[in-house]
């Protein structure tokens, strides 16, 4: 097995995965700890629909995709933290009619330009190894800018995620951080989709997040835990995908949902323990 680890580390486009995928890892996990204890855990889901819309518009016009996907998750963003401070419709079915509405006008975009090419598949189902190596820097620089805006802004996050009303109070812009939070998740969104493709992407988000909690009680140690998780189950999911020919995308998902698993029982049998 150590061999196989070597052969797979001596590709160049393994390592650019590497790197891009540990970046993307890391802000989809810190992100996600916020976003589960908000209950914004399918924002994710609605945003990586509007940017498969996006992708295909931009491929359909012949634009580069990420001028396109990045400011059209944003706009998507926004309207969708504006609809959840509204009384008239749930949160949960403004992202059920956003998804829809979103891929299908990413479907008919593609069906009346290019067809369902190989691009279209790669942010459909993810295909990380074929990122260029232009993909690497910008995906790479995307990456290093979410993860500094998160620490720079993290008392202002870690305050707007549990007492939104008590920051408010306390004088803290709560919209304007709610909305750094939803600019960052748009950020690392549209990266993750060329990793985890259109269809897997929430998964990125939440499964680390979930896993930390079980395990820890405290903010900064369940983002750090999901963190560390969230790097492992990609690295972990990576080695499987080469070592088995499986995709790389539902790869990690399912380590990560191993790991769910054994955290759930784990937690289940301590409780159980407690109780005798």
């Amino acid at each position: 097995m150590l061999s196989d680890l070597l052969q797979m580390l001596s590709y160049p486009f393994v390592i650019n995965a590497l790197v891009v995928g540990c970046l993307v890892s890391l802000c989809a996990s810190l992100l996600g700890t916020s976003l589960v204890l908000k209950r914004y855990s399918m924002i994710g889901d609605g945003l990586a629909h509007v940017a498969f819309a996006a992708l295909a518009l931009a491929k359909s016009l012949d634009l580069a995709p990420l001028s396109l996907a990045v400011p059209a998750c944003i706009v998507a963003a926004f309207l969708l933290l504006q609809i959840k401070s509204s009384s008239r419709i749930r949160g949960d079915s403004a992202t059920a009619v956003l998804c829809s509405g979103a891929l299908a006008v990413g479907v008919a975009a593609v069906s009346l330009s290019t067809g369902m090419n190989v691009d279209v598949c790669n942010y459909m189902f993810g295909s990380i190894l074929a990122m260029s190596r232009s993909d690497v820097i910008l995906s790479s620089a995307l990456s290093a800018a979410v993860l500094l805006l998160y620490v720079l802004f993290y008392n202002r996050i870690f305050a707007v995620t549990f007492d939104e009303t008590f920051a408010q109070a306390a004088g803290i812009r709560t919209g304007r951080y709610n909305m750094i939070i939803a600019l960052l998740t748009s950020v690392t969104v549209v990266l993750g989709m060329r990793m985890m493709g259109t269809l897997l992407i929430t998964s990125l988000i939440v499964f680390p997040s979930l896993t930390a909690m079980r395990v820890c009680r405290r903010f900064r140690s369940t983002v750090l835990l999901s963190a560390a998780i969230s790097v492992g189950c990609f690295f972990t999911g990576m080695f499987l995908s080469y070592l088995y020919s499986i995709p790389t995308g539902s790869c990690i998902v399912i380590v990560n949902m191993a790991l769910f698993a054994a955290a759930v029982s784990g937690s289940h049998f301590h409780g159980f323990r407690r109780a005798q």
